[in-house]
């Protein structure tokens, strides 16, 4: 069999494949270019850019949990200008690995703010919304639990944005498929989930958070069928593209997201556990195409077979019909 075709066109840009390093994982990919072979993977998600520096929650902020991790990092970034003047004219020469700039605020205007800085940057393929921030002029309502909000700020940052936008809901929802709905009506090029889910682990010997912030975002692979199955109501909810995410640390657990609609994945919290971790499952995947005959990456997505649902008859099938006489 011929080499799989692992190019994947996602919201108008082709990937030379469909795993991508996930924000808030990758640092701004420049740190992982000695360790990582980034032209091997199809793109990258940069830490969240806001619209000045932030440093981030105090200690401890990220601990290990069974099958997974808590973080409540804060956001820590150096700032939308530090970002464009000194950290992506290091990615220069990887330009066929999409760099995907993360995006957050705690107001609209902040988001506007950060894309409009980032719109004369050369090098940067798309915009990530990330919508699990607190809106601090509605009263800490995060942006992506409200549909009202939400589509005011996609709505507002789709009207400045030079490059395709995509948004990174709050899997913390009730119905995921709702505000998937509200981000793509809104004029979102594309969906990516999970984010992480809101966790709190306590010491029982102190009696105290493990977190400072007490709270924080659990991910790995703890979340995954959870992830996946969040990927499924909403790559049938919507038309636009999904990248899936939540838990992925191998090849097989990509193409779970592929099959359940993604049409890409990102790689998170494996790569705290082997920073090579993403381009491994890169190179894993195409493996897997290649033993199981898949020609090209894309036959995958959305390729669950779902068995049919025996329906209960009127009746126990083991009832005999019964028979009345006429008359009686």
């Amino acid at each position: 069999m011929q080499k799989p075709d692992m190019r994947v066109d996602f919201a108008g840009i082709r990937l030379r494949n469909p795993v991508i390093a996930a924000s808030g994982t990758f640092g701004y990919g420049s740190e992982f270019a000695d360790i990582v072979s980034l032209n091997r993977i199809g793109g990258f998600v940069t830490k969240g850019l806001s619209a000045k520096p932030m440093a981030g929650n105090r200690a401890p902020r990220l601990i290990e949990t069974p099958a997974g991790m808590i973080n409540a990092i804060g956001l820590q970034n150096v700032g939308v200008q530090a970002f464009v003047e000194k950290k992506l004219p290091l990615l220069r020469s990887y330009a066929e690995t999409a760099c995907i700039a993360n995006v957050f605020g705690y107001q609209v205007a902040d988001y506007v703010a950060v894309v409009e800085a980032l719109n004369a940057a050369p090098g940067i393929a798309a915009y990530e919304l990330n919508v699990s921030c607190p809106n601090t002029q509605h009263g800490g309502m995060v942006f992506g639990a409200d549909s009202g909000i939400l589509n005011h700020l996609i709505t507002r940052v789709k009207a400045v944005a030079a490059r395709p936008l995509w948004v990174k809901l709050s899997p913390n929802v009730t119905s995921i498929a709702d505000m998937a709905r509200c981000a793509a009506d809104a004029g979102a090029d594309a969906i990516s989930l999970v984010n992480t889910f809101v966790a709190l682990a306590i010491d029982c010997e102190t009696r105290r958070p493990r977190i400072a912030n007490v709270t924080g975002g659990l991910s790995g692979p703890a979340i995954k069928p959870i992830a996946l199955r969040m990927v499924y109501e909403v790559s049938r909810a919507v038309s636009i593209p999904v990248c899936g995410m939540g838990g992925i640390a191998c090849a097989a657990d990509a193409v779970e997201f592929l099959l359940a609609g993604a049409k890409a994945v990102q790689v998170g919290t494996a790569s705290y556990a082997d920073p090579r971790a993403v381009e491994k499952i890169a190179r894993s995947l195409e493996r897997w195409c290649a033993r199981h005959q898949v020609s090209r990456v894309t036959e995958l997505s959305g390729g669950m077979l779902i068995p049919e649902i025996e329906r209960p008859t009127d009746k126990p099938a083991d009832q005999k019909p019964v028979t009345v006489e006429a008359g009686k």
